[in-house]
């Protein structure tokens, strides 16, 4: 019998333009999901049930991802948006198969997991697949797909960010459904390809910028410039990437020289701060009163691993 455990993640930056080949900034974070093979599933993911099917593990187990999940009044849960579909995929993986045994084995362990992954959701990046493999704070890049729909083969190498960045994560009442903002953001490429290539343009050129930053405030900056360029393409696809009432508490933060605004695709489900001091009591305050909650996590955390 095994244990093992996967991290969440959170995207820093590259959220849609990483489709359009950019480069995406993810850290993994510390909130973790669980498996155990010597107990019976309860509820099995999709992406666990197409690793049975490839026959990249023998069956499905038990697992609890309830510190990537947010209790409801219902008694139920949901998502908090921290990629606990990729975390439950890895954990399964890591706990019937072993941890890996070096480099190699863990790039063999993300090429299973992504590929079960983009079975169960017919595509994505795989960029949380990448973070709850190889852990730490990662820059990630699609390869050389020619569109957002085909499949290539991602790059994945570590990424320092600026040592005095300081990081404040903040969860929605409401979950986002990415699917749907994804589908929206495609289907405005295809009707307005060269409205629609000026604003991801712009858009990449702030997830390079902020691949190469080597200053809190430069990330912050870069962030901010991909949030102009997500903003508008959300409205345009009447998808809200960047929600209207995230834009007031945005724009307190950059002037202070801070970045505030959503994760990966957007939507609101989760949120952060980053500057070279947390965000006050204030913002704190008046992020509270349209409905966000800070998260107690830290960036960083380690890759999949198995447990005595």
């Amino acid at each position: 019998m095994t244990r093992a455990r996967a991290p969440g993640k959170l995207v820093l930056s590259g959220a849609y333009s990483v489709l359009w080949g950019a480069p995406a900034i993810v850290t993994a974070v510390d909130r973790f999901a669980f498996a155990d093979t010597s107990r019976a599933a309860v509820h099995v993911a999709d992406e666990v049930v197409r690793a049975v099917e490839m026959g990249l593990v023998p069956s499905p187990c038990f697992v609890d991802a309830s510190s990537l999940r947010a209790p409801t009044e219902d008694g139920g849960s949901r998502k908090l948006g921290l990629g606990s579909s990729a975390a439950i995929l890895l954990a399964t993986l890591v706990a019937h198969r072993g941890a890996p045994t070096d480099a190699a084995d863990r790039a063999r362990l993300f090429e299973d997991a992504l590929a079960a992954h983009r079975k169960a959701q017919g595509g994505g990046s795989g960029v949380d697949v990448a973070a709850s493999t190889f852990g730490g704070t990662l820059r990630f890049e699609r390869g050389d797909a020619a569109s957002p729909s085909e499949h290539a083969a991602p790059r994945v190498a570590p990424l320092t960010l600026p040592s005095d960045a300081r990081f404040t994560v903040f969860a929605a009442a409401e979950p986002a459904t990415t699917s749907a903002m994804v589908a929206k953001v495609k289907a405005l490429a295809a009707a307005d390809p060269a409205g629609f290539e000026k604003l991801i343009e712009h858009a990449k050129s702030g997830a390079v910028r902020a691949a190469n930053a080597t200053s809190t405030r430069d990330l912050a900056d870069a962030l901010a410039m991909q949030a102009e360029a997500l903003a508008e393409i959300g409205d345009r696809a009447d998808a809200q990437i960047v929600p209207t009432e995230l834009r007031a508490l945005a724009a307190e933060a950059r002037q202070s020289g801070a970045y505030f605004g959503p994760s990966g695709a957007g939507g609101g489900d989760v949120a952060f701060h980053v500057g070279v001091t947390p965000p006050s009591d204030d913002f704190v305050r008046e992020a509270a009163r349209i409905g966000l909650a800070p998260l107690e996590l830290t960036v960083g955390a380690g890759g999949a691993e198995e447990l005595p």
